[in-house]
């Protein structure tokens, strides 16, 4: 039996959790990846272009059930032709994982069921704080204007921080 195959059946299916250098290594040239910011109400999404020089804000996805929000989010992966996901994974300011960081595991894990996906995780303490203080002193917009667009503006912060970490480390 192949060991692939052995471990799928001892541990449920394969979950392709990988660091960014090797994700880098195993996804296709000139192919975007999304980024998530997984929060409590929404899903803020964001892509990048094919040369994964730039990320940019995508869409918002207000939660329902998972099932209905992994598959948009599988659809945006399709009409983008991404070949990865990073998910910010909101780690305590101790580096710990709490609970919202288990959610996003836990998100990723059950995605995974529906579709097997590169998934990197993406540290995303302060990410929220420095898109809103960005979005009021920088953009000058009002409550109203930036709950529209902070989830999904935080999530093109992740992934640029993942690129960006990717190009400083000379793997993009």
């Amino acid at each position: 039996m192949h060991l692939a195959s052995a471990a799928r059946q001892s541990y449920g299916p394969r979950v392709t959790v990988m660091t960014l250098e090797e994700l880098a290594a195993s996804t296709p040239p000139a192919t975007p990846w999304l980024g998530l910011d997984l929060g409590e109400k929404t899903i803020g999404v964001a892509a990048s272009d094919a040369t994964r020089m730039i990320a940019s804000p995508l869409e918002l996805i207000r939660k329902t059930k998972f099932t209905q929000d992994a598959e948009r989010v599988l659809k945006l992966m399709d009409g983008r032709r991404a070949s990865a996901l990073v998910i910010g994974l909101p780690l305590n300011m101790d580096g710990s994982e709490g609970p919202r960081a288990h959610s996003c595991r836990a998100f990723a894990r059950n995605l995974q069921r529906l579709r097997e996906v590169p998934v990197a995780f993406q540290d995303e303490r302060l990410s929220t704080t420095a898109v809103e203080r960005f979005l009021i002193d920088e953009l000058d917009l009002t409550r109203k204007r930036r709950a529209g667009v902070v989830d999904r503006t935080a999530a093109a912060w992740i992934l640029q921080g993942a690129l960006d970490r990717l190009r400083d480390a000379g793997l993009r």
